[in-house]
């Protein structure tokens, strides 16, 4: 048989079956799985960011469908279920992580400090998670004093916290919520996921990648920044 009747190339994979379109462009017929599943590999280890199923689709040039690509994502994450680093779902999409039981020894050569974060900010940002969407004034009446700039700034900064509106009541206050990023880091996909709230902290500091909040003046002095919100 010569190279004109026999597809394969010396090196190539006998079980992916590709074909080589006019226009110089890789095609994959819907068979090669292990094709596909390479490729979304080194397409999600190559990126610190979620990647989301459109996304993803792109590299294939319109060759696998949506569908396909969720069905070899999942078998990609099983793949990787016993390695220290695993294939999750976020809220933006799917991405690679240290497992958090091994981050914790990366942490030890790692330059930057575990996260620690004010009483002030964890109050807030666990308010505006769990009651979400409110305002300011909401926060304040919940934890009954009065929410310094410098704390909701830290957290909007941070990108875990935006304002999505505003209520229509007088001075037509800002409306916050938490956002994409603040599930993307603490690993979740949907707000319906958030951890109980007394481990939230523990569930942050697990967040890989995460540089600290600085602490708010309130944390050595609670009457430097905020005071008692009387009513």
């Amino acid at each position: 048989m010569n190279d004109q009747t026999n597809p394969e190339t010396p090196g190539t994979d006998p079980d992916v079956v590709v074909q080589q379109p006019p226009d110089g462009h890789l095609a994959l017929e819907s068979g090669s799985v292990p094709m596909v599943k390479r490729v979304l590999e080194a397409a999600l280890l190559s990126t610190n960011e979620p990647l989301t199923v459109q996304q993803l689709k792109r590299l294939f040039e319109g060759e696998v469908d949506a569908d396909n690509i969720r069905k070899v994502l999942d078998e990609l994450k099983e793949d990787w279920a016993e390695r220290p680093i695993e294939l999750t779902s976020v809220a933006s999409g799917w991405r690679f992580r240290v497992k958090a039981d091994y981050q914790k020894f990366l942490d030890r050569i790692s330059s930057e400090k575990p996260p620690r974060y004010s009483r002030a900010v964890l109050e807030t940002l666990a308010i505006i998670a769990y009651r979400q969407p409110v305002t300011r004034g909401d926060i304040e009446d919940i934890r009954g004093v009065a929410v310094s700039p410098p704390t909701l700034n830290a957290l909007v900064e941070r990108g875990w916290v935006e304002e999505v509106g505003t209520r229509e009541t007088p001075g037509r206050p800002a409306i916050f919520a938490t956002t994409k990023k603040f599930l993307d880091d603490l690993n979740l996909r949907s707000i319906e996921e958030l951890p109980p709230l007394d481990e939230l902290q523990a569930s942050l500091e697990q967040a890989p990648h995460l540089v600290a909040l600085p602490a708010q003046e309130d944390e050595a002095n609670p009457d430097s920044t905020e005071q008692t919100h009387a009513g």
